[in-house]
């Protein structure tokens, strides 16, 4: 019967370490906005029987850069001023990325949007992305073969969101250097990659320290089970 209580102990421990460390992982990967935001898209192509577009990470890159370049250009009613030079996207944007300059292929569209609050991918999609017949349009374009979505946040300012459309080879333009890694990216998150983004809103940081008092709270009953 002792061996049986030692065992069963035994495995509570083990149990209750994976939760422990299951908490600890979820706490530093909060997930990529701008994936998500690109899923939406798709999503909302299929209803309209459009193909899907593919998500490349060089165009998510590049849209990044975009955003990043018009930082300190949105208006109180949440408009974006800023239309960086056609030139820019392969002297500036492609380079900081390291996209691979004989893969750039035709950039058939972009939208640009801002907001003073963090929104979720949903929210973003409707409110900031998608306002006006235009920008609509330019989502249902039937000659898009690829999509790239990237996000930042100026210095506690508003957040910016771009969508770069292109209509080139799927999979075949925007190659990143370094056998798809590209240049490191410090700030913001962009489509295309699993790296959780830098840029998050309010939630992210609730998240963190609803695991801390998950993490506290199992830890304190591991301890009352091994003192009995």
């Amino acid at each position: 019967m002792a061996m049986m209580v030692k065992y069963l102990c035994c495995c509570e421990w083990i149990v209750l370490c994976n939760l422990l460390l299951a908490v600890a992982v979820s706490s530093k990967s909060h997930g990529n906005p701008a994936n998500d935001l690109v899923d939406i898209i798709n999503r909302n192509r299929t209803t309209q029987r459009l193909s899907q577009l593919n998500n490349s990470p060089g165009l998510g890159c590049m849209a990044l850069q975009y955003v990043e370049e018009c930082k300190g250009n949105c208006t109180t009613n949440n408009t974006v001023n800023c239309q960086p030079p056609e030139d820019d996207f392969t002297e500036v944007f492609a380079p900081n990325c390291g996209v691979e300059l004989p893969t750039f292929g035709i950039i058939s569209g972009h939208i640009v949007g801002c907001q003073h609050k963090y929104l979720e991918p949903s929210e973003a999609f409707s409110l900031v992305l998608v306002q006006d017949k235009k920008s609509l349009s330019l989502l249902t374009n039937k000659t898009h073969t690829e999509v790239g979505v990237g996000l930042i946040r100026a210095h506690r300012g508003p957040y910016f969101w771009c969508v770069l459309f292109s209509s080139s080879q799927t999979n075949a333009t925007f190659v990143l250097e370094n056998l798809g890694e590209g240049i490191k990216q410090k700030k913001g998150c962009y489509s295309g990659t699993s790296i959780p983004c830098s840029s998050g809103g309010p939630k992210k940081s609730s998240v963190f320290l609803n695991n801390i008092f998950i993490m506290g709270f199992l830890y304190i009953y591991l301890l009352q089970q091994l003192l009995h």
